[in-house]
């Protein structure tokens, strides 16, 4: 299953809450999303079906192997872009807000170009 760039946010944000080392639960990623409780419901059974999230007894949120793997890729691209973005002289905060938009849609080509870049 593809991910579209809503699914990928959701992962990237249970990727990062769950970085802080608490379980996360739905409601932590809709309080952090600022979506709704059926939206994030909605979501997490999209991703649930795909493989990428398992929900555990207690109610929290768990990426699986594919799901870590892909959201550690989107949020690498987060980073890699956002730094990128300030090199050229954007303001770290837009940096980030773009960062996120472009992470969902530059192709690998383009990305690889941009890290080799910064690499040297």
């Amino acid at each position: 299953m593809g991910l579209k760039e809503s699914g990928e946010m959701y992962l990237e944000t249970i990727y990062l809450l769950s970085r802080r080392g608490v379980s996360v639960h739905a409601v932590d990623v809709g309080e952090y999303m600022g979506f709704s409780k059926p939206s994030v419901s909605r979501a997490v059974g999209l991703l649930k079906k795909g493989g990428y999230v398992i929900v555990l007894p207690d109610g929290s949120l768990a990426l699986t192997d594919e799901g870590a793997a892909t959201a550690e890729k989107i949020y690498a691209r987060h980073e890699l872009l956002t730094r990128w973005l300030v090199s050229i002289g954007v303001s770290e905060g837009t940096a980030a807000e773009d960062a996120c938009r472009i992470e969902h849609d530059i192709s690998d080509e383009t990305y690889m170009a941009i890290k080799k870049q910064l690499e040297q």
